[in-house]
């Protein structure tokens, strides 16, 4: 990561990492540090040091605790590597303690007043897991949530997914630097930056694309938009490969999208009407793709949250650059991201409501999203009240 760019500082001290922190607070610089060791360590360290935190958030493989997803505080990553092959029960003891103590410390901070968030891999299940009962707004179990929020409850959720933003992906399949580049300022000028602030982040995003030098192998890009957007800039990219500014181009996106997942620890854990527990919007998006003629569509379990947790229905679409692949697009570029969008409506999320409505005036000679019916609280509540 540091060589990629994604940090600009690393360090095994923890006094240094805290130190660099604090210096480019007081300077008000931008700067991303890396402290190479065990997040239980600096967090005890924060807390001893009594180190203001403002965010707070993990990306722990906690779908897989033990084996190997989650490192014990206390030992080496060495010892961990023996541990798991030669003691897998004693591996097990110092998991449950560690994540025990990682909680522990997680609650001391947010009472001084730090916003935690839990990323999404199953941590704080993984602490229910571990004999925390404590972690659950019940006390008892998950089936209610957890104390703290996954971060698609607070933020992604009602900012991105309730609109259809999520992170929509292609593939130069030439392999050259420019077709990339080519394809990098046809998003771009597809992006009205004015049109929601959402859409000013992501105009940025790709135009610096290039000059942050964010590609890892393939020659691909991942860039948030919506159903608008989406089907806006792949209907480009097919007239670029039809006129021969680049070769053929791969669409796809990542699971963690407005529609294709089904999670309830992550995805779709803003879906608050009890339906989050069900795998129907992935696979209605995965059957949706299969009839609109994608060229290739899969549903499978696991991903981020691990397996049992999430289903997730994904879709990859070759561009060629005939009018057979126009007609698909226009069909299937809105289904896949729509799907999410209705369901998270039908949940009552204002954003999603909103969203609903406005694509049923825009598709209203094509498409129709049943809106939800909103009842009266008053009403509901005395109800519900009454014996």
């Amino acid at each position: 990561r540091y060589e990629q760019g994604w940090v600009s500082r690393k360090t095994d001290s923890l006094a240094e990492a805290v130190s660099w922190a604090l210096q480019m607070q007081e300077s008000k610089e931008a700067c991303s540090i890396a402290y190479h060791g065990n997040i239980v360590d600096l967090l005890s360290y924060l807390i001893e040091h009594n180190i203001h935190v403002d965010l707070l958030s993990d990306q722990t493989s906690c779908h897989v605790p033990y084996d190997g997803g989650y490192c014990p505080q206390g030992i080496s990553f060495e010892e961990r590597t023996r541990l798991l092959a030669e003691d897998h029960d004693y591996f097990r003891v110092l998991v449950d303690k560690s994540l025990q103590k990682h909680f522990e410390y997680i609650k001391i901070l947010h009472d001084r007043g730090t916003y935690f968030f839990d990323y999404g891999n199953s941590f704080l299940k993984a602490v229910y897991d571990a004999g925390v009962s404590g972690v659950c707004k019940n006390k008892d179990n998950p089936a209610d949530g957890f104390i703290f929020p996954s971060y698609v409850e607070d933020i992604l959720g009602p900012h991105l997914f309730d609109y259809g933003y999520g992170p929509f992906r292609w593939c130069c399949l030439s392999g050259k630097d420019e077709d990339l580049a080519a394809t990098d300022k046809a998003a771009m000028e597809c992006i009205d930056p004015e049109r929601r602030y959402q859409d000013r982040d992501n105009y940025n995003w790709v135009r610096d694309a290039g000059k942050n030098n964010l590609v890892v192998g393939t020659k691909c890009r991942i860039l948030y938009q919506d159903a608008k957007g989406r089907l806006k800039i792949a209907l480009k990219f097919n007239e670029m490969v039809r006129e021969g500014v680049t070769g053929p181009i791969m669409l796809g996106r990542d699971h963690h999208d407005t529609g294709g997942t089904d999670s309830p620890f992550r995805e779709t854990s803003n879906i608050k009407d009890g339906s989050n527990i069900m795998a129907d919007m992935a696979t209605q998006c995965f059957a949706g793709n299969s009839a609109r003629g994608m060229s290739l569509v899969s549903l499978h379990n696991g991903g981020g949250t691990g397996i049992g947790n999430a289903i997730n229905g994904g879709f990859g679409m070759v561009l060629d650059g005939s009018e057979r692949v126009d007609t698909i697009l226009k069909m299937s570029m809105p289904w896949d991201v729509m799907i999410g969008v209705a369901r998270r409506s039908w949940a009552r999320n204002p954003n999603a409501i909103s969203t609903a409505e406005e694509y049923n005036q825009i598709r209203s000679e094509t498409d129709y999203i049943t809106l939800p019916y909103l009842a009266d609280e008053e009403i509901v509540t005395g109800l519900t009240e009454k014996d």
